[in-house]
């Protein structure tokens, strides 16, 4: 086999993989008369955020076998590309205890920059497409099916692809087109209304999403026909895979106290806090012993805020912030000490608009007592080894805009299309405002026990796949705004979460 034909091969080898490789680790390789088999295990070895093969990764993926010397030469001219190190998984992190496993507080290091957008939707593509390809599907990049006239796609053959959607429409024949780009280029795609069942599935694709798809090309090779979409997705897990044997006590999940609001509703709060001091002011607390109480976690929108919208002040019973925040630790702090609370911030608090969102400042912190635990939005939290995704949710405004058949009433639906498409927020540059991190930090790349948001002020409670999904309701009756808008909420109702079966009760205070 002359040079090239080895090239090529190799090349191939690699962009079937879903990989590009760096010309100098190319020549690596070559120089070592590298097999197939040794290719597959250098593979094997690469980290999930890898694109592009560079020497750094042949000499990892070849560590314990004769290689030439030039390696090492050419490892110490491309150290800029060394892979990041994997986290390690929450088995890993958990403790018996309260454990904040991830949260951006202290993290943020973005400015705005144009570099950090192009850092920013790298990340987002590179871990979701990983995850797509750990259904060892041969997915292309992009770049390969120009190579259509040398035979390395033919005719109708089946390609796969994986793509940020990046444009979505539907054509004058009501077929829906989708176009994609991965890190080498743009394609388009088309779903044929013929098919149903798979037309319906393309009609909830959102922009910026990350899909995979398997079809056949046009003629011209310059369209892909879709024969399947696939999701990142979460795996079905059974019920002996949920939470951590051995754990036990109780967690209560609540959102949108909204303190300081002319609706917030004080008399059910303080039924509430009574509740969890030992008092049966309730109905329907089935046989819940308020002593089994470990924690009490918050979602967001502590207190109503100022100027979140046009004439708030209008509707508020404290008009300054700080002492909105003042009377919510008033309550806080009547809560049993035994009683771990964990408070994330939502759009009507006092942090940046733009997610994720730090905790409180310190400013407000300190008018709590010590052992509050504040974390930002979205945070994940161990509680005795069941870890817990909090997000406040201000997303589920833009999925039920967006996506068919969602709706306010039914806040899970959308939550289970985050957990399908693995992503907090998946639509960029619509209500919700995201801050180019360099990280996705709203990327779901670890399956919680539990999701838990609020934002929409109305009460559900699901499972999918083995993941709880729980949407917590809100603390205030309906606003002027949510009048004009036929909205009703569900409020005074809060979630226990049983942690060792992860048995959830609905415990109404009205």
């Amino acid at each position: 086999m002359n040079i090239n034909d080895q090239n090529s091969t190799i090349i191939e080898l690699f962009a079937q993989a879903g990989y590009q490789i760096d010309p100098n680790a190319l020549s690596i390789l070559i120089e070592n008369n590298s097999s197939p088999g040794l290719i597959n295990t250098i593979m094997d070895s690469l980290d999930e955020s890898v694109l592009v093969v560079n020497p750094e990764h042949i000499r990892i993926g070849l560590s314990g076998t004769f290689v030439s010397s030039s390696i090492t030469q050419e490892a110490s001219l491309s150290e800029c590309y060394r892979a990041p190190v994997r986290d390690p998984d929450y088995e890993d992190e958990w403790t018996w205890d309260l454990d904040v496993i991830s949260d951006i507080t202290d993290q943020s290091t973005c400015v705005g920059e144009i570099g950090e957008f192009v850092d920013h939707f790298r990340d987002r593509f590179t871990r979701l497409s990983e995850l797509l390809r750990n259904r060892n599907i041969s997915f292309r990049p992009i770049e390969s099916l120009s190579r259509r006239t040398t035979g390395l796609v033919e005719g109708r053959e089946e390609v796969s692809l994986i793509g940020m959607v990046s444009d979505i429409r539907t054509s004058k024949n009501g077929h829906r087109m989708i176009e994609i780009e991965d890190t080498t280029g743009t394609f388009r795609t088309m779903v044929l209304k013929k098919n149903k069942e798979l037309f319906d599935r393309a009609m909830k694709l959102m922009l910026d999403e990350v899909v995979g798809f398997t079809g056949t090309l046009s003629d011209d090779g310059n369209l892909l026909f879709i024969n399947d979409i696939m999701l990142p997705e979460i795996p079905i897990r059974r019920s002996t895979e949920l939470g951590e044997p051995g754990s036990s006590g109780l967690a209560v999940l609540i959102s949108d106290v909204h303190v300081g609001s002319d609706t917030f509703l004080e008399p059910e709060w303080l039924a509430f806090l009574e509740w969890l001091n030992g008092g049966t002011n309730t109905q329907n607390n089935g046989s819940i012993d308020v002593g089994d109480i470990k924690y009490l976690v918050v979602a967001g929108d502590l207190v109503d805020g100022i100027g979140i919208y046009p004439d708030q002040d209008k509707e508020l019973s404290i008009i300054d912030v700080y002492d909105q925040y003042r009377k919510a630790a008033e309550y806080f702090n009547q809560i049993p000490e035994h009683i771990k609370v964990i408070i994330s911030p939502g759009n009507h608090d006092v942090v940046r608009q733009a997610e994720p969102q730090p905790a409180l400042p310190d400013n407000v912190k300190q008018m709590f007592r010590p052992e509050v635990v504040f974390v930002g939005n979205p945070a994940v939290v161990s509680m005795d080894g069941v870890h817990t995704l909090i997000y406040h949710g201000r997303s589920i405004d833009d999925l039920i805009a967006t996506l068919p058949g969602m709706k306010y009433e039914d806040p899970v639906k959308p939550m289970i299309e985050m957990l399908k498409c693995r992503h907090l927020s998946p639509i960029y540059g619509s209500k919700v405002s995201i801050a180019p991190e360099r990280t996705d930090h709203l990327l779901i790349d670890k399956i919680p026990d539990i999701l838990h948001c609020g934002h929409v002020h109305t009460v559900g409670c699901t499972t999918y796949r083995g993941v709880k999904v729980v949407n917590s309701g809100t603390w205030q009756s309906q606003t002027e705004f949510q009048r004009r808008m036929n909205l009703q909420p569900d409020p005074a109702r809060v979630a226990v979460v049983d942690l060792g079966s992860l048995d959830i009760k609905i415990i109404s205070f009205k």
